[in-house]
């Protein structure tokens, strides 16, 4: 046995000190005889046992995951995707050129085809983009589907459905000191993508956002405000511009973030290889 061991202090009572040495070296060979556990990983712990997710220091990896749930949630159970791969592919092509010129290219984007005819379009957080049918028949050219995406790649680079999410778990009451459990984040991101709109200024972030990515990306900032502007004036406001902000609101702003070196000039303005290229696909 070792000097270590062996040493008293002086004021330690001595009809305490054998008992106290025996329950140490029980619990030594305890922990010893104890078996290896396999190491979790850090996802599993936070998607699949704990269930807790801390909103306010979310990772990128965390926040994938969690628009990979909220996706897998969405699709086939709340609507379908178009059947055409190469029209996916089309779109993730205009996508992935758009996602290179945004703030946020560090993270996957996917953009998908929902088999609507509605003029719609949404996102939701991890990089998810869904763009309706009906939205890629209603664009004149490239430029003006791909202004569409842009806006929407913003709202991923704003982080705004994860703040809204935020603010709904606090107002609601079901968020914890520790965080928000997974289950109900699922189901908030479910709702946000499909039934409620974003804030004004969350908009307004995104048009300002993804007017300079359109620029950026060589597209013609232009096709924003002419695909907007025939929107507004097509009747009824689609589901699109069923947002807070006034659409002629919006309409004014984006033209204060015109680059006049871009305005007009960029690839995508050809409407007839456009169209051609559409009902090649679908």
């Amino acid at each position: 046995m070792s000097k270590l061991l062996l040493f008293k202090p002086k004021w330690f009572p001595r009809r305490w000190f054998y008992p106290v040495l025996s329950i140490c070296t029980a619990l030594t060979f305890w922990i010893n005889s104890l078996p290896a556990v396999q190491a979790i990983p850090i996802e599993k712990i936070i998607f699949h046992g704990v269930r807790i997710l801390q909103l306010s220091t979310i990772s990128d990896r965390q926040e994938v995951a969690l628009g990979k749930q909220i996706n897998d949630r969405m699709v086939g159970r709340e609507f379908k995707l178009y059947p055409s791969p190469a029209l996916t592919q089309y779109i993730d092509l205009i996508g992935q050129r758009l996602v290179k010129a945004s703030e946020r290219s560090d993270i996957p984007y996917t953009f998908q085809v929902v088999n609507d005819d509605k003029v719609n379009a949404f996102a939701t957080m991890g990089g998810f983009v869904y763009i309706h049918k009906g939205l890629i028949l209603a664009a004149d050219n490239e430029a003006e589907l791909a202004s569409v995406i842009a806006h929407e790649i913003s709202h991923i680079v704003g982080e705004h459905s994860l703040k809204q999410m935020r603010q709904i778990a606090i107002a609601q009451g079901v968020a914890s000191a520790a965080g928000l459990d997974n289950n109900l984040a699922v189901q908030i991101g479910v709702e946000l993508a499909l039934r409620r709109p974003k804030s004004r200024e969350a908009e307004y972030e995104a048009d300002r956002l993804g007017i300079i990515t359109l620029g950026k990306a060589g597209y013609a900032q232009q096709a924003a405000l002419d695909f907007m502007g025939k929107l507004l004036g097509s009747g009824s406001p689609p589901t699109i511009l069923s947002t807070h902000p006034a659409t002629s609101d919006r309409i004014y702003n984006l033209q204060q973030y015109l680059d006049p070196r871009l305005a007009e000039r960029g690839v995508g303005m050809n409407s007839a290889a456009y169209q051609e290229v559409v009902q090649r696909l679908m």
